[in-house]
């Protein structure tokens, strides 16, 4: 594992939920200026008020902080892997197919739907 971490939706949210594990994390990779990865889909499932949502906004304007969009590569990868696993959740597949570039960990609250993408993912539960 590299340093930094994946967020996907439910960390994103934890996040913004004041979770303390969430915030450790963030803290800790912001001070060692480690990478953090949003797919922009698992962004889209948290984001709801930016205004109001000051964690999150905060997170994603950090400079150490990639939004990762979902371009044609990224979507034909998601695609592949929805099919080699007969999955559906194009967010999930997103996570996924960020972290393992990245190879970071996840942030997550839903890690059975994330290990059935992928079982050698390394998942922080929130």
């Amino acid at each position: 594992m590299t340093p930094g971490i994946t967020f996907d939706a439910g960390g994103l949210i934890a996040l913004d939920r004041n979770d303390r594990r969430a915030i450790v994390l963030a803290a800790r990779a912001a001070e060692a200026g480690a990478q953090i990865t949003v797919p922009a889909a698992a962004l889209a499932q948290a984001i709801r008020d930016p205004g109001r949502q000051v964690r999150l906004a905060r997170l994603i304007r950090q400079p150490t902080t990639d939004v990762v969009p979902l371009d044609r590569v990224d979507a034909t990868n998601v695609g592949r892997l929805l099919a080699t696993t007969g999955t559906a959740d194009i967010t999930d597949a997103h996570v996924v197919v960020c972290a393992r570039r990245s190879g970071q960990q996840v942030l997550t609250s839903d890690p059975d739907d994330l290990q059935r993408l992928d079982p050698g993912l390394c998942l922080v539960l929130v």
